[in-house]
């Protein structure tokens, strides 16, 4: 897996989004009513999703509509499943 998942899902705002994403594809703006932070704060945290694959934008004129990537998210999940139960199993 890369670091730059492990990086977008360090942060508990970028968690929240996914979580969001995992209901349903949401706008920009639609993401934005869940938190209390300046747009262009929001908008570093989509890039580091979007650069680590986790989600896709789509232009539709003026709006961007987010999507949850499920594959690439299943891909990081299931590698840090592996990662803890190795850990687990050597003590």
């Amino acid at each position: 897996m890369k670091n730059s998942a492990y990086r977008a899902l360090a942060d508990p705002t970028r968690r929240r989004i996914l979580q969001l994403l995992r209901e349903r594809d949401m706008t920009a703006g639609e993401i934005a009513e869940h938190f209390d932070l300046a747009k262009p704060t929001l908008s570093g945290h989509f890039n580091v999703l979007r650069d680590a694959g986790l989600v896709t934008s789509e232009r539709r004129g003026r709006t961007i509509v987010y999507s949850l990537n499920v594959s690439v998210m299943e891909e990081t999940l299931m590698a840090l499943m592996e990662l803890l139960g190795n850990r687990g199993g050597e003590r």
